[in-house]
């Protein structure tokens, strides 16, 4: 019924959600069909199953397929089909079941290049720190029993009140929550402030984890470009008139996965239009500790009146430990505090502990600074091989773990990701990281993982076969 043509320059994922909704708007396809699963459909038509997953994960968010978990994806009802939403609408009980698939393979931590991971390597870590701390802990004899602090480790809430004092924010302890991992933190905010169905900016593209949570939250994802410099703000001004977003959830800071950083005067801009038209800005700053300039941030600028602001040790000391935190206002704190004992009771005192000991066992500002310096120089040395191949970057920040590139010989990001998977090595599509999963060639880099000649000496050889 479906017949794929490998030689056209319509990449593959198209071809698929095409073919198949042509079959449906046709009849071929009635509603209730169960369609072949993802690797009957992949093995059928000799396409990989990246491919398909792509592909259905599209045709779920059109409104021609539903997947019911443990059974597949079947094709909607007509009616649901006939009042679909636009291509990239988020919509109240949408089922995210094969992106989340997607996800799982992108991050398989068994492909030994991880040219497009999120973390950083274990010898970049401070696992030294972590082992201090650790024998410290054990020396102390320190008691396991009970659940801790809700709001988590007290001491660990007032080092991060001083440390918010010395990005000139200024809150009590009381207004600091610990949770575990920055995950956890965006998640919070967004079950306290966001309903199915509720429009929500975010950076487009961006982080990859919160745009797939609000996805499954059933949010209108309403993207805000980025640019070199933050933002299109004529873009965001029209966005903002347009949908009334409650919340703009952004990256301003060293942003995954572009790496750019928003100049003074587009963080002024944002919380202008914050209190013009009446939203939240929920300022995720997972990589402050990357950056070796001191800035001002949307929290420093706004003293937490519009901004709830997310950090995490994870990316930093030990992603194990799964210790990140949220500041906000008093009244909101309070409300956060209160769901995080719901779904969790309370956060790992015991990690909270091991990463107190190891931010004040005198090595962390040490630590920090070898290691922007050793991103620094991974940077230059990636960009330069990069550009060498002729690929375009999005931005050159020489700070952080991220690069945004693309090349105009490879269109589709997917494809290469596929292709470079059955090689051993792990890169990040671009669709990943956009509000509408929309087809891209832009790929992030993370330069830690890309040491590795064979990364580039793949890279080469595609390009050699396309030019």
């Amino acid at each position: 019924m479906l017949t794929l043509q490998s030689q056209s320059t319509i990449p593959l994922v198209t071809q698929i959600v095409d073919g198949l909704r042509r079959l449906i708007d046709e009849g071929a396809l009635r509603a209730g069909t169960k369609v072949p699963s993802i690797r009957q459909f992949a093995h059928a038509h000799e396409v990989s199953v990246f491919t398909v997953v792509e592909a259905f994960d599209r045709l779920v968010a059109l409104g021609y397929l539903v997947s019911r978990p443990h059974s597949g994806f079947f094709v909607r009802k007509r009616a649901a089909v006939e009042n679909r939403e636009p291509a990239g609408a988020a919509r109240p009980g949408y089922r995210f079941d094969s992106a989340w698939y997607l996800r799982k393979i992108f991050e398989n931590r068994h492909l030994t290049m991880k040219a497009g991971c999120g973390w950083l390597p274990s010898e970049w870590l401070f696992e030294d720190g972590v082992r201090r701390s650790l024998r410290a802990l054990a020396a102390d004899n320190v008691d396991l029993g009970g659940y801790g602090d809700p709001k988590g480790f007290p001491p660990l809430r007032e080092f991060i009140r001083d440390a918010m004092a010395e990005q000139e924010i200024a809150i009590a302890t009381e207004q600091v929550l610990l949770t575990q991992g920055s995950s956890q933190a965006l998640d919070l905010v967004a079950r306290r402030l966001i309903r199915a169905g509720d429009a929500v900016l975010v950076d487009d593209p961006g982080y990859a984890n919160l745009l797939f949570s609000l996805r499954f939250a059933g949010a209108q994802l309403v993207g805000v470009p980025r640019t070199p410099q933050g933002y299109d703000l004529p873009a965001l001004e029209r966005l903002i008139i347009e949908h009334r977003p409650k919340v703009f959830f952004t990256q301003p800071r060293l942003q995954s996965p572009t790496g750019s950083t928003a100049q003074l005067a587009h963080l002024h801009r944002v919380l202008q239009l914050a209190e013009k038209h009446d939203f939240l800005v929920v300022e995720n700053d997972l990589y402050v500790d990357l950056d070796p300039e001191p800035r001002p941030s949307l929290a420093s600028l706004d003293q937490l009146s519009r901004v709830v602001y997310v950090g995490s040790y994870s990316k930093t000391i030990s992603p194990n430990l799964r210790v990140g935190y949220l500041v906000a206002h008093p009244d909101l704190l309070e409300d956060l505090a209160q769901l995080k004992m719901i779904s969790g009771l309370t956060s790992s005192e015991f990690s909270e502990r091991l990463v107190f000991g190891a931010l004040t066992e005198g090595r962390w500002r040490k630590h920090l600074k070898a290691l922007r310096e050793r991103l620094a120089e991974a940077h230059q040395r990636v960009a330069g091989r990069l550009a060498q191949l002729g690929f375009e970057l999005f931005t050159e920040p020489k700070a952080g773990m991220f690069l945004w590139a693309r090349h105009p010989a490879l269109p589709d990001a997917a494809e290469l990701s596929n292709q470079a998977a059955a090689c051993d090595i792990m890169l990040g599509p671009g669709h990943l990281f956009s509000a509408d999963m929309a087809p891209t060639g832009w790929m992030r880099f993370n330069v830690a993982y890309c040491a590795d000649e064979r990364l580039f000496a793949f890279l080469d050889q595609r390009l050699r076969t396309l030019l």
